[in-house]
This record gives structure tokens, C-alpha cells and sequence, in this order.
């Protein structure tokens, strides 16, 4: 028998309570301040955008009748606009609309997890799947890079992240099956989505709003940011691969056998098709429509009533409507954990004062403080000082869109002071936006995938930290060579 005791990992609602109650003293420290806005208009496509941000050189603080900048120490509880530590559960939940913020990730995740919970009912897919991987079993290890290469493709495309939640849930049972973990899913979906967001050469998202921002001509430097993209796709696909076959351990054949022996009728093969045709769907209208969050879950939960339909009408299974109904229920409660940690995370946001520029606000004078302290250095430490920077904000601040609006334009004057170009900023902006979303418990995203794939947030940092590390290490020498050849 040993003696070793064993370490209890705290569970990741606790972490983020801990969080947020680093974030609550800090407002006992840090004194508020704001900005002021100015509206810009820059071309997007066929249109013309118009984004409030910040006006360069206006943080004010909120100066007490001393004139003296003054703290707002937020409270334990509170019944006003400004939410207490106590009040982060409620409040984190209910921020944002049906388009963004917590309570549209949340919905997100519950819709989508009822919605596979009805598609994964039948044993259509995991059939199909592992009759599929049986038949092709020498070149099964092709599907990690294959995979990889795919999401981060989605990811510079159409900054595909939301999406990986949904395709998780379809891959995490052939997998499994196959002895892979639920970390080989997470690495070949979302971490591939955000390694190609990061390093984007024509993504709207976030490039495009970036350059905007910056007065950078729009998908300018796309044959430098290629080549990084490249790169970094090959660097996650060779990193997949080696881990996948070290993690990877011997399952039961006797399942597969079992089901390799079973048909495909023609109530499955409409479900199949039902699926496929559903996630075309989904591709094209982000693609082409620009559909986000409150589109793609309606679109999933679409695509699982008609599989509901195909199911009932064929007797999948022995399945009935109330069987189905107690699926979707289950798939949702699935789903549930991430979601609740999706909410606590918004909650530190609000301790903090909240995102908008123009309210006095914790995290407005910390952005103004950061930006500020990278103007006495030179170019190249100014440009990894910005990109520190802006992968530390991107722990408060997710959205691609919503960081280049804060941020931008503060950076592209700093830039110009320091001697950087404005090209070099906005992929400075990018490279930090990006990778640190595949480890920032903040990033609902992230919480939703690792949901899916039921993995913990604290094993999952064991694993990934040396992949960030060897990213950001990537994203520094990049960095520094676009200052050296003035990109």
C-alpha cells in the first residue's frame, strides 16, 4: 500500500471565486477612471463600419472633491448598478443580450447540448463513426493533424470558436472509442480554432475591425501573416499528434466488433444526412450571413427536432417522444457546469467596473496604466511589452471585436511613438488576442469545450501550458522580425 497522499485539484468554480476576489480587493487599491469616445468609420467589405473607441490621450480619473483619484472598493453585496463580490453569480449570468455577453453563451450551451443530446440518442452516429474508423484503422492517426488543419483553417477564415463547441460534442464519442481523451478533442477543435484566429491573414473579425482601427489598409500583410499561420498550424498539428499517441490508451474491441456487425438503415442514413446537411448549414450562414451566437444555437436546435422527426418516424432504437424530450433534458444538464462557469467568469469583469470605456471604472485605469508604461522602451521590447500586454487584457476582455476596440487605439499611437508601424501593432494585437483564449477560464468558449469533452480546467492547464509557452515563444520571434523588417 503506499503512503503518498493524493492532492485534491480544486474544482474550477473555486479558482474563479478566487479570482474574483483578487479583483475585488484590487478595487480597494486601484482608483476608477474613464475615457472618452469618439465614433470612427472605416470600409468593411461593402460597408462602411462605425465603432465607438477610445480617444487617445482622455483617460480622466474620478477625483474626489480633493481632487484627489478616488477607489470605489466594491462592496460584499449591493442592490445598486454596481454589483458586489457577492452578487458575481446573478449578475455574471444575466450580463449581455441574445447576440453576447453571459447570458447568450449560456443559452448557447444549454440549446446546443439538448440539441446533440436528441442526435446522439439513436446510436446512429457512433455506428456510423466507428464503422467508418474500423475500416480505415492503419491511417486512424491521420485524422489529429487532418483535424487540426481543418479548425484552424475556420478559425483565419471566419474566426470559427463558438462552432468547436458543437463539433466536440460529435467527436468526442468516436474518440473515445478509439482511446483517445477528451484533451485530444479540445487540441484538434477549439485550440485549432483559436491558433488560426491568432494568426489570421483575412479574418473580419478581428483583423479587419484592427486594421480599421489603426487606419491600416484592410487584409493588408496577408503573405507574412500566411506564412505565421502555417507555422503555427504545423507546430499544433506535429504537438496533437505526439500527445494523442501518448495519451492514448487500448479500449475493448468487442464494442466495435459488435457494431461493425450492425447495418445502416434508412432512418440512419437520413439522420446522417440530417447532421451533414445541418452543419453545412451552420458553416455558410457564418460565412456568408455572418450569423453568431443566437442564429447558430437556433440553427442547432433545428437540426435536432428534425433528427427528433427522423427518429420517431422510424423507430430508431425504440425510442418514443418522451425518451427523446428526457435527452434533450440530459443533454442540457450536461452542459450545465460550463455554463454556471461561464457566468461566475463574467462576474469578475464586473467587479472590476465593467468594459465600457466610458464608466469609471477598476479595469479602465489599468488598461490607461499598462498602456502608458510601454512608451519609455525601445521598439523591440515595446513590441513584447504590447504583446504581454495585450494577452494579459485578453483575460478580462475575450471578444476580438471588443479588445481591438479598447485597445487599438491606444496601441497604434504608442506604436507610433516608439517606432513600430501600425501594421506590426495590430498583428502584435492579434497574436495576443488569440492564443491565450486556449487557457483563460474567462474565454466561454474554452469553459464550454472543455464542458463537452468533461475535462477539468486545472488538468487541462497541466497539458496545455507548454503548448502556449512554445506559442508565445513563436509569437515573440515573429513579433520581433516584423519589427526588424519594418512589416
Amino acid at each position: 500500500m503506499s503512503n503518498q497522499k493524493t492532492i485534491s485539484v480544486p474544482n474550477t468554480l473555486i479558482l474563479v471565486l478566487g479570482v474574483a476576489a483578487f479583483a475585488w480587493l484590487l478595487t480597494y487599491f486601484i482608483p476608477l477612471g474613464s475615457f472618452e469616445l469618439n465614433t470612427v468609420s472605416y470600409q468593411q467589405g461593402d460597408t462602411i463600419v462605425e465603432k465607438q473607441v477610445l480617444k487617445p490621450g482622455s483617460f480622466e480619473y474620478n477625483r474626489d472633491p480633493s481632487g484627489e483619484p478616488q477607489t470605489q472598493g466594491a462592496v460584499l453585496f449591493s442592490s445598486g448598478d454596481r454589483p458586489g463580490f457577492l452578487n458575481i453569480a446573478y449578475e455574471g449570468i444575466t450580463t449581455g443580450d441574445r447576440s453576447s455577453g453571459a447570458v447568450a453563451i449560456i443559452a448557447f450551451l444549454l440549446i446546443i447540448g439538448g440539441a446533440f443530446g436528441i442526435i446522439m440518442a439513436p446510436s446512429t452516429i457512433n455506428r456510423a463513426l466507428l464503422k467508418l474508423l474500423s475500416r480505415n484503422n492503419q491511417k486512424e492517426l491521420l485524422i489529429i493533424p487532418l483535424l487540426c488543419f481543418v479548425f484552424s483553417l475556420g478559425g483565419a477564415v471566419f474566426g470559427m470558436g463558438e462552432e468547436a463547441i458543437a463539433f466536440a460534442m460529435i467527436l468526442m464519442p468516436v474518440m473515445k472509442s478509439k482511446g483517445y481523451n477528451g484533451m485530444v478533442v479540445v487540441l484538434c477543435t477549439y485550440v485549432a480554432t483559436q491558433v488560426g484566429f491568432a494568426t489570421s491573414w483575412m479574418n473580419p473579425f478581428n483583423i479587419g475591425i484592427a486594421q480599421g482601427l489603426a487606419q491600416v489598409p484592410l487584409l493588408s500583410g496577408a503573405g507574412f501573416r500566411f506564412i505565421m499561420w502555417a507555422i503555427f498550424t504545423l507546430v499544433l498539428m506535429v504537438f496533437a499528434t505526439v500527445y494523442s499517441k501518448s495519451s492514448r490508451v487500448l479500449v475493448d474491441d468487442i464494442d466495435l466488433i459488435k457494431v461493425d456487425g450492425q447495418k445502416l438503415g434508412l432512418g440512419d442514413w437520413l439522420v446522417l444526412i440530417n447532421l451533414l446537411l445541418g452543419m453545412v448549414w451552420v458553416i455558410w450562414g457564418v460565412s456568408v450571413h455572418g450569423y453568431y451566437i443566437a442564429e447558430i444555437a437556433t440553427q442547432f436546435f433545428a437540426i435536432g427536432l428534425s433528427s427528433a422527426i427522423i427518429t420517431l418516424i422510424f423507430k430508431l432504437d425504440g425510442l418514443n417522444a418522451n425518451d427523446l424530450a428526457t435527452q434533450f433534458t440530459q443533454g442540457a444538464k450536461e452542459l450545465l457546469p460550463a455554463a454556471l462557469i461561464v457566468g461566475f467568469a463574467q462576474g469578475v469583469l464586473l467587479i472590476l467596473g465593467g468594459a465600457d470605456p466610458a464608466k469609471d471604472s477598476t479595469l479602465n485605469t489599468i488598461l490607461n496604466s499598462a498602456a502608458n508604461s510601454m512608451a519609455g522602451f525601445s521598439s523591440y521590447s515595446s513590441g513584447i511589452l504590447m504583446y504581454w500586454f495585450q494577452s494579459i487584457f485578453n483575460v478580462f476582455v475575450t471578444s476580438g471585436s471588443g479588445q481591438a476596440a479598447l485597445t487599438m487605439p491606444l496601441m497604434a499611437p504608442i506604436s507610433d511613438l516608439v517606432g513600430i508601424s501600425r501594421q506590426t501593432a495590430v498583428l502584435v494585437f492579434q497574436l495576443g488576442d488569440g492564443l491565450t483564449n486556449i487557457i483563460v477560464p474567462t474565454s466561454a468558449s474554452l469553459m464550454g469545450t472543455l464542458g463537452v469533452a468533461k475535462v477539468d480546467w486545472l488538468e487541462w492547464v497541466k497539458v496545455i501550458w507548454k503548448f502556449l509557452l512554445i506559442m508565445m515563444l513563436i509569437a515573440m520571434t515573429f513579433i520581433v522580425v516584423a519589427v526588424a523588417i519594418g512589416f
